[in-house]
């Protein structure tokens, strides 16, 4: 019976190639679709999965409230790990992680800047599953002055030579650090990834003492059946015990006077396989993902599956007509309804099939290009799991059934008498059905549409917003820190070559690199204000374009500058001045309160991402060791960084030359923004083809269907025109039906995406009709050349139709 069955469902592909091509084509298109996004949300969603014991790992973050500050961020203080150990019984063990990132390290004449260099606790390759391939886990990070490097950056250095044991020169020329261990390359699903782990042991910053200084990342794991709310509400006991005493020591205040002016000083915890898709806190060690992203794709796979299933059950119930009589016949010589709704769903798990492997075929061949899209490793081999074959066979299953269910049992409906008598005709029903299916797709097509065009312009437009700043033919050096006495001699240098504007040494770099933020004050006043602080040399509001409202900026003229402060427009709105040149703010250390006179007042720039406010900001007189030179060139930038680097090797010897522009550097902010953009662009056109192939299809059908009728007209004098208006109306009243069903849903996921911005596009009226035009074109595109194919037979061959 299953051979007669698919026999017979060959037979019918071969006898109707082009609306099978089109079936196929179509269910390919939204399999391989679905597949690709399966293998992106699997990936997603398996981040930090694969480290042992990891549903019992979690992160401590710090969560305070100065005045009218949000504080959220993604680190804790040193001390707080070694209080969870000893005061927290639920807790088996923590481990502290501090960015060391662009560290140089050196190996004779060989020199690299590490971007993604960690102190870290001797633990740390047995809390994490990160496996050792030389060395031994337990005791590799247990001596100060040892480090393990991953595969990929021991073999950079070394090359084939054995790095066990090795010296490395790490951050100056006085220290060095032995390789005690040779670590897998970390994988990609990992929140945050490493090329070299140094110990912590011993170094200035696992020492602190200080609670309120909070810049390191803690990671604990409770003992089995412990409870994380419990270990949650001893962390606030540790917060009173001893942040209290630092607040009445550094701030002149009771924890509880601190607490009643409106600020606090707390932690959250939050499940290490809950970083990358539900972290809101900022200083994370890599941009993470989203989980709204991730519910997102997984709808529009399941949209654009649906799709192709609709082209399916269309053309199937389109073509009825044409095969009742085979219903009938077969019905005549006893067939069973049963046996003709198996031999319908067949056809349509064949159809099913065919597509699958096709789609794994395609999904095989585009992966690279799709990885690069997504920004993503991911692996063909993935879907060869046991999970994602049964899903794969699900989906064929799933597939099948819904794009033949449908057509199955609408045609085995069919009474026997009339279809012998030729006397089936479609009724409303089934038209009605297959126009709402068509409204359907285009809705989703719109909807795509519509979302795609505002994550254009909104990239556009952060792109090319006016940042307060003139990022444009702005080179920037990283290393300096390192040069010492040739710091100011290179700068030098570098300002007399032709071609290059102005130079200026900071520590921050506007979307690349900031000091943090600290507690500040005006006199008289109880209340404290959370400012970002900004260290530059004299030249470096020429440098970076920044522009003066009031005051001056720091100047050589002034030996008093070493205690001055240039603030942002945004803090001194913040404290309610018309004017602040010539008045003291107050920061804190631990001798107690230091005042810094305000000389200069600069327009906001922004220094963060644009889904940020401008955030207050002072800018302090830094003429030490910097880590950052900023260059501004007029002329052919790779010229000049030709220039720059000879330079850098007169004055600096083997020092690394490593360099960036400031554009890109902004540019940067926003990549998973643009990988968003692009995936979503990719999504859209293969939703609007696998609805175009449909209408083709349908259009195709509608054509042949009408021809007798079209001959007559033609007969009678209609002109080409005509008969093509005459048949691309239905099709284009369907189109702006979808327009109306899809302006709601459109509208309300671009302003929930948009209100991620705190500078942001406004939603025109214009997307919408751009959005409705481009269907309405693709739609008339898909109709018109089929119309125009029948109305230009001839009417003699049009009468002779059927």
């Amino acid at each position: 019976m299953l051979k007669n069955y698919l026999l017979v469902a060959f037979r019918n592909i071969s006898r109707q190639r082009f609306y099978a091509f089109l079936n196929v084509l179509g269910l390919t298109v939204g399999i391989a679709s679905c597949l690709f996004i399966t293998l992106y949300v699997k990936d997603e969603l398996s981040y930090d999965r694969f480290h042992q014991d990891a549903d019992r790992i979690y992160r401590v973050n710090l969560d305070a409230k100065l005045s009218a500050q949000e504080i959220a961020v993604a680190v804790s203080c040193p001390p707080m790990a070694g209080a969870l150990i000893n005061e927290v019984p639920e807790v088996e063990s923590a481990l502290r992680v501090a960015q060391n990132n662009g560290v140089v390290m050196k190996y004779g004449e060989n020199a690299f800047t590490q971007e993604k260099a960690f102190l870290a606790d001797s633990n740390f390759f047995t809390f994490f599953s990160f496996p050792l391939l030389e060395g031994n886990a337990k005791t590799a990070l247990r001596e100060p002055n040892t480090l393990v490097l991953t595969e990929r950056t021991a073999k950079k250095f070394f090359g084939e030579e054995k790095a066990l044991g090795k010296l490395l020169t790490v951050g100056n020329d006085t220290t060095t650090y032995v390789v005690t261990g040779i670590a897998q390359n970390p994988p990609s699903n990992a929140h945050f990834g490493f090329e070299v782990i140094l110990s912590g042991v011993s170094t200035p910053a696992f020492q602190d003492p200080i609670w309120m200084n909070n810049y390191i990342a803690t990671y604990f794991k409770i003992h089995k059946n412990a409870s994380p709310a419990v270990v949650k509400e001893k962390i606030d006991g540790l917060t009173i015990k001893y942040i209290g005493p630092e607040v009445e020591r550094f701030m002149g205040m009771s924890l509880e006077q601190f607490k009643q002016q409106g600020s606090k000083f707390g932690y959250t915890l939050i499940p290490l396989t809950d970083i990358h898709l539900h972290s809101n806190y900022q200083a994370e060690i890599e941009a993470q993902g989203d989980i709204q992203y991730v519910y997102l794709f997984s709808v529009i796979a399941i949209f654009i599956l649906i799709i192709a299933c609709i082209n399916f059950m269309n053309l199937a119930t389109a073509r009825s007509a044409g095969r009742a009589k085979e219903v009938g016949l077969r019905k005549t010589l006893g067939s069973l309804s049963s046996h003709l709704i198996a031999q319908f769903l067949a056809e349509s798990f064949l159809f099913s099939l065919i597509a699958a492997t096709l789609a794994l075929g395609a999904v095989y061949a585009l992966l690279p290009l799709f990885n690069t899209l997504a920004g993503k490793e991911l692996l063909f081999e993935s879907l060869l799991s046991t999970e994602l074959l049964i899903m794969l066979v699900a989906v064929i299953l799933v597939v099948g059934l819904l794009a033949g269910s449908y057509p199955a049992f609408y045609l085995t409906s069919f009474r026997v008498t009339e279809v012998l008598k030729g006397k089936v005709r479609e009724g409303m029903k089934g038209g009605s059905v297959r126009s709402g299916l068509v409204v359907f797709q285009f809705t989703v097509s719109i909807v795509l549409i519509i979302a795609t065009t505002v994550i254009f312009q909104q990239m556009q437009y952060v792109q090319n917003k006016n940042l307060g700043l003139n990022r444009d033919n702005v080179l920037v050096l990283s290393n300096t820190g390192q040069l010492r006495s040739n710091a100011q001699p290179l700068k030098q240098a570098i300002a007399d070559q032709s071609g290059i504007v102005t130079a200026s040494y900071t520590n921050s770099v506007p979307s690349l690199n900031t000091e943090g933020a600290s507690p500040f004050r005006i006199e008289g006043s109880e209340e404290d204000h959370l400012v970002v602080r900004y260290f530059a040399d004299y030249d470096q509001v020429e440098t970076m374009g920044y522009t003066l409202m009031e005051g001056r900026y720091f100047s050589r003229d002034f030996p008093t500058d070493t205690a001055a402060i240039v603030i942002n427009a945004a803090l001194m709105n913040e404290l309610g001045w018309k004017e602040a040149v010539g008045k003291d703010l107050y920061g804190f250390n631990q001798g107690g309160r230091v005042p810094y006179r305000i000389v200069g007042v600069v327009k906001d720039f922004h220094f963060e991402s644009l889904r940020n406010n401008v955030r207050p900001m002072a800018m302090f007189l830094n003429t030490g060791n910097a880590n950052y030179l900023t260059v501004r060139i007029n002329g052919n930038p790779q010229e000049a960084v030709a220039i720059v680097e000879n330079l850098w090797k007169q004055y600096a010897g083997n020092e690394p030359f490593e360099y960036s522009f400031l554009d890109q550097n902004f540019d940067a902010l926003f990549r998973s923004e643009q990988r968003l953009g692009n995936l979503f662009t990719t999504f859209t056109v293969l939703a609007i083809l696998i609805a175009s192939l449909g209408l083709i299809g349908l259009a195709a059908f509608t054509a042949e269907k009408r021809t007798k009728e079209l001959g007559i007209r033609k007969v009678l004098g209609a002109s080409e025109f005509s008969l093509v208006n005459l048949l691309s109306k239905e099709f284009t009243k369907l189109v702006l039906i979808a327009l109306v069903l899809a302006i709601f849903p459109a509208w309300y996921f671009a302003s929930q995406w948009l209100q991620g911005f705190a500078f942001r596009v406004e939603l025109s009226v214009w997307i919408f009709v751009a959005a409705g035009a481009l269907s309405l074109l693709v739609a008339l595109l898909c109709v018109v050349f089929q119309a125009l194919r029948t109305a230009r037979i001839n009417p003699a061959k049009s009468l002779r139709y059927e």
